[in-house]
């Protein structure tokens, strides 16, 4: 199994007009997951993250993830 150093990566989570509680990795275009409770979504998200991370490697594409800004913005 690819493994390489811990990073910090920036997570949305929310809710869906379900219930069902949905991550997206902001760094990782693409890489979402979704669990019944919060915890189970954070679980599903670090799997998620480490088969996107996997999968740049395996393709010879590892990168570091792009830093974007959060912000919170009331109108």
């Amino acid at each position: 199994m690819w493994k390489e150093m811990k990073k910090t990566y920036n997570i949305a989570v929310y809710k869906d007009e379900d219930g069902t509680f949905i991550a997206e990795c902001i760094d990782l275009p693409g890489c979402v997951s979704d669990g019944k409770t919060r915890k189970a979504c954070l679980e599903n998200i670090k799997e998620a993250i480490e088969a996107y991370n996997e999968s740049l490697a395996k393709h010879g594409e590892l990168k570091n993830p792009e830093r974007k800004e959060l912000v919170r913005l009331t109108v």
